[in-house]
């Protein structure tokens, strides 16, 4: 028999959906008076219970037999030792093409730092899953759909979370969040308007989807699918704009993607295999500040770390590092050798230690980040049922 807390959640959640589908004054006050949260397709620091691991990280399998998060405690040296595994209620996917990078994509792992929750894309069965976070302990509430077809990339900021779908020309989708559950506003829909038949898949689907810092826009990567950085404008109830402002980037493939201190735009290139700073104005238009190139291949993923800039190279097997200036001009602070196939990075929020996912054999990479920039080896653990997955947080 359901508890009566869980009946007064349902009840909650249905008068939520009823409020929204009538024109939903609710979604206008959450969304104008909503709490500050990350643009997290980046993993944050939150709350957690003392008795529990302070500062866990968790990471997503993508495996197509069944998707889950295993979670890691994180010890005071930056190792990792596995704590559990959590099924998503999900399949993960892969797309045609890929190799060590099942997902193509960067953020299809999101924490919500302010209500302590964590979003995780099911790619095989179009789902998105919700997870309650104490510590490195997760309780499974919600799998809701995605709205469209192969979910890759998942980002929240306040009550408002959108997912970036990757097949049929490419879709996004966004949602309310209602407690620990998520309720889908049909009118938070947007085509990206793709081509749908453009091979390989890997290659030409979106790369990742991320609110900007202040909210007031989401970021999409098209990869070699038009080769662009759209960005879709939001209104004051977090409707997304009829069409977002496409600034192609030719022959440059934007993949993934992460914002300075000062909001730039901070891009991974697999065309040049370079790393690019842009500024974004307010109409949504982006202007390069600079670029250099990885001198890798297959860089795809980026992440800010302790003040610095972190690219992997899925094709060489190594992170690139950079400092940045005041004006987003990029200075290279040299290689670190991974396992092979590196992807996915987070990194923890007091910038002290770095985690690249290492595709082909499922592995996480720990390093610590020191004073200038370099990167030491800690070591490494190997996810159980990960090869190719894809979607790592660090808190």
């Amino acid at each position: 028999m359901p508890s009566a807390a869980h009946t007064l959640r349902a009840a909650r959640t249905v008068r939520a959906a009823r409020a929204i589908a009538v024109g939903a004054t609710a979604i206008a006050a959450a969304a104008v008076f909503a709490s500050p949260a990350s643009a997290a397709a980046h993993g944050q620091a939150g709350h957690q219970s003392p008795a529990r691991s302070a500062a866990p990280v968790f990471v997503q399998t993508d495996n197509p037999a069944g998707n889950a998060v295993v979670a890691y405690h994180r010890a005071a040296d930056g190792t990792l030792t596995k704590a559990g595994s959590y099924p998503t209620s999900g399949l993960g996917g892969i797309l045609d093409g890929s190799a060590v990078d099942h997902l193509a994509s960067q953020g299809s792992l999101a924490y919500d730092q302010a209500h302590h929750l964590l979003y995780a894309v099911n790619a095989g069965s179009d789902t998105v899953t919700v997870f309650a976070v104490d510590g490195d302990r997760l309780e499974r509430t919600q799998t809701i759909t995605s709205g469209g077809k192969f979910p890759v990339s998942i980002t929240v900021h306040g009550n408002q979370v959108y997912v970036a779908n990757a097949l049929d020309g490419g879709s996004i989708q966004g949602y309310l969040r209602v407690g620990d559950r998520l309720v889908k506003v049909p009118t938070w829909h947007r085509a990206l308007g793709l081509d749908p038949a453009a091979a390989p898949q890997f290659l030409n689907t979106p790369g990742g989807i991320s609110f900007t810092p202040d909210g007031s826009a989401l970021v999409v990567t098209t990869k070699a699918n038009g080769s662009s950085i759209d960005v879709f404008r939001l209104g004051l109830l977090g409707t997304p704009s009829a069409k977002p402002v496409v600034n192609a980037e030719a022959g440059a493939v934007p993949f993934g993607f992460t914002f300075d201190a000062r909001g730039r735009l901070v891009v991974t290139e697999a065309g040049p295999n370079a790393v690019a700073t842009y500024t974004l104005a307010r109409d949504g238009k982006v202007t390069q500040v600079d670029q250099k190139a990885t001198g890798g291949a297959a860089t795809c993923w980026v992440i800010g770390a302790g003040g610095k800039l972190y690219a992997s190279n899925a094709g060489t097997g190594t992170i690139s590092g950079y400092s940045e200036d005041t004006h987003g001009k990029l200075t290279a602070l040299g290689d670190t050798a991974t396992d092979a196939g590196t992807v996915d990075v987070a990194a923890s929020s007091d910038g002290r230690f770095l985690y690249a996912q290492t595709g082909k054999s499922g592995a996480v990479d720990e390093f610590r980040v020191n004073g200038d920039g370099s990167l030491t080896a800690i070591g490494s653990v190997t996810v159980p049922g990960a090869v190719g997955g894809e979607g790592i947080v660090a808190l």
